[in-house]
């Protein structure tokens, strides 16, 4: 399972991922015929391993939707090849596992097929933010897993967890921090802007942005490592070297478990979560099985199943699962989350990136 959960890292770090309901049992027998099939594409080694033989079979199994499973290539290269194959006429997957900045540069060439809600019953257990929908309401995408990455600490160094974000620019933690290396994926600008300015709506206007940048620059003198490799600052958050940072909550805890002198705290101001969205290229042929799929897939008894085999948050609403308060508590939280502006990703990157190599990592 440790090995298991440290592969998934790396998906997530791209992305930024049972029982069947009485609905399914329902469908028409035209999707129950044994000559219906589904191109899924999912990011590879144990997290696709995972779905197929955790998820898939069993999906098949009620619906009789036979799923071929796609491993994506990492980075952006699936957004090109799937708007490629589209104009062509193709579809390498029908349905596929897209972060949340790919799907706002899909919705831009009109890649996604939009999603009927009439025909995704189970969509209503979706907590409203992981609907995806395009400027005129049309649906994009729905939410098909999510993660948390949150302040982690080393308790031989740390005896108390700290309450919040504000830890981080704390001139006691001089040169004892390891940080996400990017401004894309360690998503410290809404950290700042919700810790220091009252929310993520502060980051609306480049005026805005500054304001947080300059803030944020106040952390360099904290900063021990600007880590790309998480398995090198993980390593160094065990061994006590870079006792503070912030890191994967599913993961840290994970390591907890196993002993190591680690914890994972959700401060005050809300955890970092990410996600990911299952999207239908508009190319594919296969709209009715898709809309099966990922109605199966927002079922809580689903949601289930991948918070204790993949380490996932839920996408659907607490209540409606079966998850204990130890194993919600192993990949979510109740606090109200920072929720990352992926729009400044998509209309801003060169600038963003720029400011982050001049202010922050330069």
């Amino acid at each position: 399972m440790t090995e298991f959960l440290k592969q998934t890292v790396g998906r997530r770090a791209v992305l930024g991922a049972g029982l069947a309901g009485v609905s399914m049992l329902a469908m028409p027998s035209i999707l129950r015929a044994q000559d219906k099939s589904l191109k899924v594409g999912v990011y590879g080694g144990y997290f696709k391993d995972s779905f197929d033989k955790n998820i898939f079979p069993e999906f098949t199994k009620t619906t009789g939707i036979a799923v071929e499973a796609i491993a994506e290539p990492t980075g952006e290269a699936w957004l090109v090849q799937l708007d490629q194959a589209a104009k062509a006429g193709q579809a390498p997957a029908d349905v596929s596992m897209m972060s949340q900045v790919a799907m706002l540069k899909g919705q831009a060439t009109d890649l996604w097929a939009p999603l009927d809600m009439a025909k995704i019953p189970n969509g209503a257990n979706l907590i409203d933010r992981f609907v995806n929908k395009y400027p005129d309401g049309r649906v994009a995408g729905i939410g098909a897993v999510s993660w948390y990455i949150t302040l982690v600490t080393n308790t031989d160094v740390y005896k108390e967890a700290p309450t919040s974000w504000e830890a981080f620019w704390d001139s006691a933690n001089a040169d004892k921090l390891g940080l996400l290396a990017l401004v894309s994926n360690s998503f410290l600008l809404e950290v700042t802007a919700k810790t220091f300015f009252g929310g993520t709506n502060a980051l609306d206007t480049e005026e805005g942005i500054q304001k947080a940048f300059d803030k944020l620059a106040e952390v360099k003198p904290n900063v021990r490592l600007w880590y790309r490799d998480e398995a090198q600052f993980e390593q160094a958050l065990k061994s006590g070297e870079i006792p503070m940072g912030q890191y994967y909550h599913d993961v840290t805890g994970l390591a907890a478990a196993d002993g190591n002198p680690v914890r994972s705290t959700f401060p005050k101001e809300g955890g970092i979560q990410d996600s990911g969205c299952w999207a239908l290229s508009r190319a594919s042929t296969k709209v009715e099985e898709a809309h099966v799929f990922i109605d199966y897939m927002s079922q809580p008894s689903i949601q289930a199943i991948l918070s204790r085999k993949v380490g996932t948050s839920p996408t659907v609403k607490r209540e409606l699962t079966d998850l204990t308060d130890a194993e919600f508590a192993a990949v979510s939280s109740d606090i109200e989350p920072i929720i990352p502006r992926y729009d400044l990703y998509q209309t801003k990157s060169d600038w963003l990136n720029q400011k982050w190599t001049e202010l922050i990592v330069g």
